[in-house]
């Protein structure tokens, strides 16, 4: 069964690859100069060209993401011990994302010198905004610490 998978899987990537390739080439003959402009010419070539390769592309993207989350909760389902891990994580991150949300800052942005910045007004943008750059801060941080301390455990072990 597997092998059979595992044949299908590649031929379905050969073949998605290919159409990549071809409409990468399709899109690569004509110059930066051909797609400039509001001719006709110009438009005919972004919507016969560019326009397919940026959808399949986002379809690719999609496709790509939907098999990774559905072979992720199969994984999980199969594993219990891991899926109990998985939401221990997530909790960790729910709770250090609420931190964030405590410690932003909801106020009006304003500019160097103190003038109002347009579309900064106080409330959900800026309070997010802030939020999510905390969080971004705080997940940093946890991550340069364990890269240190994993470093210095491994220098550690080899004596």
């Amino acid at each position: 069964m597997d092998n059979k998978f595992n044949k299908i899987a590649k031929i379905a990537a050969g073949v998605l690859g290919l159409i990549g390739v071809v409409m990468l080439v399709r899109v690569m003959m004509h110059s930066d100069e051909d797609y400039k402009g509001s001719s006709d010419i110009a438009i005919a070539l972004i919507e016969s060209n560019v326009s397919p390769f940026v959808f399949f592309t986002r379809m690719m993207l999609y496709l790509t993401a939907g098999i990774a989350v559905v072979f992720s909760m199969v994984n999980l389902v199969k594993h219990p011990k891991a899926l109990k891990k998985a939401i221990i994580s997530l909790v960790v991150l729910g709770v250090l994302f609420a931190i964030s949300y405590v410690m932003a800052n909801d106020a009006e942005i304003t500019g160097p010198n103190g003038t109002f910045i347009e579309g900064g007004e106080a409330g959900t943008t800026p309070k997010m905004v802030g939020t999510l750059l905390k969080y971004t801060y705080i997940l940093g941080i946890i991550g340069l610490i364990t890269v240190v301390w994993g470093s210095f455990r491994a220098m550690m072990s080899n004596k």
